[in-house]
């Protein structure tokens, strides 16, 4: 999607419910497993004894280990003698006997411990992969063309593979916004491995050309007096283009940043602009507004400029702030999709260049040509197939303007809408009787339901405690607004 897109990779994206979230999963646990089984003293060097598994790092984390990895990898599964590649991984271990998580942000991974919240529902352990060709799991010279849904999934697919011979019980695939529609589509092309899907915030652009379901989401999202506050400060950001890119122009200076990618300053400031209202729906709540300017007309030029920046991040439409995020702005302008919205309340004479396409975001020495068929595809298998998945989605989420949605052939799936939340909705954000039901199927799923809660999903509760440190969501806010 595009830049008003940043799928987070985050997710990374949790901002502005972490408090809900924290009170509501801090439950009692119904049971807990503070310490690794001595059957497991010697997990690194099972871990190493996978072919092609290579140790990066191990840091500690009390009650697990945590690894740092590469995982050798075909360029091309479809021709795996076109080369390989290394490609990060994490594995923050419980033990051998414990279900696994099997996470991925579809962007870089971290390499500190932290732990997804179906890792916390079922206590088990949960190996992280970075995307191919975020930096760097980046073959070497870059192939673009072997960037596609598949190649992603297939290598999830050969690492859950290897992994199962160490992890043998159940697993569950998880990840939010770009993890999301990652998880999903692994799901697609290899639906025997993973004994669940657990999707938060999923994006699913199925008809690019069409995207007024985001102008009708913005038309009603919030409430009136706050989209009024949000709309004002957005137009009088381009009211004021000449003095705030005069500002824009000092601020590139000081800070080394250049527009070779985009093409102009100009291009820039207007993309960084028309991703305000975007952005603030993504990342923040209704109580948030009161932080937007309440008279965007005698606003003073830094006040105006303070909160885009806040909010979109004048860094984002840079060469160097692009750069991290080409491998989605490929995916996003080749197969995923990218929304276009349109600003009624904004002058025609006042907009330049409108949402610009991902096209504009990647370097022009990478070609790309979209593929219209690649989200009908993953759609209508989602709606006749779906089996054992959960989608979660947020009520105030822009990107939850187009999503996954089931047809009569799904079964034992779901599809919840947290009242009030943003991109980081999550498990602990619904109601009570979605949330309950929606952490029995986790459980279930993982191997790991006890018979009071296979009886009654209103007893499931996660079964390993609150961690501040490795269940923090750090969501990653830089430019523009990916999923």
């Amino acid at each position: 999607m595009r830049k008003a897109l940043r799928w987070l990779l985050a997710l990374t994206v949790f901002i502005g419910t972490l408090s809900t979230a924290e009170a509501a999963t801090a439950a009692q646990p119904e049971a807990t497993n503070t310490t690794t089984s001595s059957t497991d003293t010697d997990i690194k060097d099972r871990l190493l004894a996978i072919p092609g598994m290579s140790l990066i790092e191990e840091k500690p984390y009390p009650g697990y280990r945590f690894f740092v990895l590469n995982y050798t990898q075909p360029v091309d599964h479809h021709d795996p003698a076109k080369g390989t590649f290394q490609q990060r991984i994490t594995v923050l271990h419980k033990g051998v006997d414990r279900p696994t998580v099997f996470y991925t942000g579809g962007y870089n991974v971290s390499t500190t411990p932290s732990r997804r919240e179906p890792t916390q529902i079922v206590d088990g352990n949960q190996v992280s992969l970075e995307y191919r060709f975020f930096t760097p799991s980046r073959p070497s010279p870059a192939d673009w063309s072997t960037l596609d849904i598949w190649q992603a999934a297939s290598d999830q697919h050969r690492l859950f593979q290897a992994l199962k011979q160490v992890y043998t019980h159940n697993w569950i695939a998880t990840g939010g916004s770009k993890g999301g529609m990652t998880a999903t589509y692994y799901e697609r092309f290899y639906p025997g491995d993973m004994d669940g899907v657990v999707a938060y915030v999923a994006p699913n652009d199925v008809v690019n050309d069409e995207d007024s379901a985001y102008d009708r989401f913005f038309a009603s999202v919030g409430t009136k007096e706050c989209r009024d506050k949000l709309n004002a400060v957005q137009r009088e950001a381009l009211v004021r283009r000449e003095p705030l890119e005069k500002k824009y122009a000092q601020y590139a200076a000081d800070n080394g940043y250049t527009f070779t990618t985009i093409g102009s300053l100009d291009r820039a400031y207007e993309a960084v602009v028309l991703d305000y209202v975007w952005g603030f729906w993504q990342y923040s709540l209704l109580k948030d507004c009161d932080t937007i300017p309440a008279d965007a007309k005698n606003a003073t030029d830094q006040a105006i400029w303070d909160s885009v920046d806040t909010i979109s991040g004048f860094s984002a439409y840079t060469d160097q702030g692009l750069e991290t995020y080409t491998p989605y702005y490929y995916q996003a302008g080749t197969q995923l999709g990218a929304p276009t919205i349109h600003f009624p309340y904004i002058e025609k004479k006042l907009i330049r260049y409108g949402y610009q396409p991902p096209r504009n975001f990647v370097p022009r020495s990478i070609p790309m040509r979209f593929q219209p068929w690649a989200m009908r595809d993953v759609d209508t298998w989602v709606r006749h197939h779906a089996h054992h998945m959960l989608y979660v989605y947020g009520q105030n989420d822009p990107w939850g303007a187009e999503r996954f949605r089931l047809g009569h052939g799904a079964r034992d799936a779901y599809v919840f809408t947290a009242p009030g939340m943003n991109h980081g909705a999550n498990v602990a954000g619904l109601v009570p009787e979605q949330k309950a039901l929606a952490t029995a199927r986790i459980l279930q799923w993982a191997g790991v339901a006890s018979p009071a809660v296979q009886a009654d999903p209103a007893a499931a509760r996660p079964l390993a405690r609150h961690d501040a440190k490795l269940d923090a969501r750090d969501v990653e806010r830089e430019q523009a607004l990916r999923p």
